[in-house]
């Protein structure tokens, strides 16, 4: 009986897991993207644009809060390119910026490359 019930409480678990998933990838505003940082591999999530900052939500986790936050102010794109077929799914694209590569389908890339240039002209300086 306690393993069924182990079993149930690990069902229940996944379950909720995939319903957050499915909320954060359909939630409006939302787009689903991969981050890769200095010292990890590519991680699934959602980003989202909320003011001057790009906000990752990973798929899997327990808290709704963004694990990074992109300031638009000062950020520079070093590099785009699409992915490779063993690197991700077909038609994504990277984007390498200052310690962080995002990998997006080709109209959110669209959407983030929107959103860098249409910052203020001054964003871009660092007023030290």
């Amino acid at each position: 009986m306690a393993a069924l019930d182990l079993l149930l409480g690990v069902a229940a678990i996944v379950v909720l897991l995939a319903l957050r998933g499915l909320m954060l990838a359909r939630a409006r505003g939302n787009v689903i993207c991969s981050i890769r940082t200095e010292s990890r591999g590519w991680r699934s999530g959602v980003a989202r644009y909320a003011g001057g900052e790009l906000h990752w939500i990973p798929f899997l986790g327990l808290r709704l809060r963004p694990r990074h936050a992109i300031a638009r102010r000062g950020l520079i794109v070093s590099m785009r390119r699409p992915l490779k077929g063993e690197e991700g799914p077909k038609g994504y694209w990277t984007v390498d910026c200052a310690g962080v590569s995002l990998a997006m389908s080709e109209d959110a890339l669209t959407g983030f490359l929107a959103w860098v240039e249409s910052a203020p002209p001054s964003a871009h300086l660092d007023a030290a």
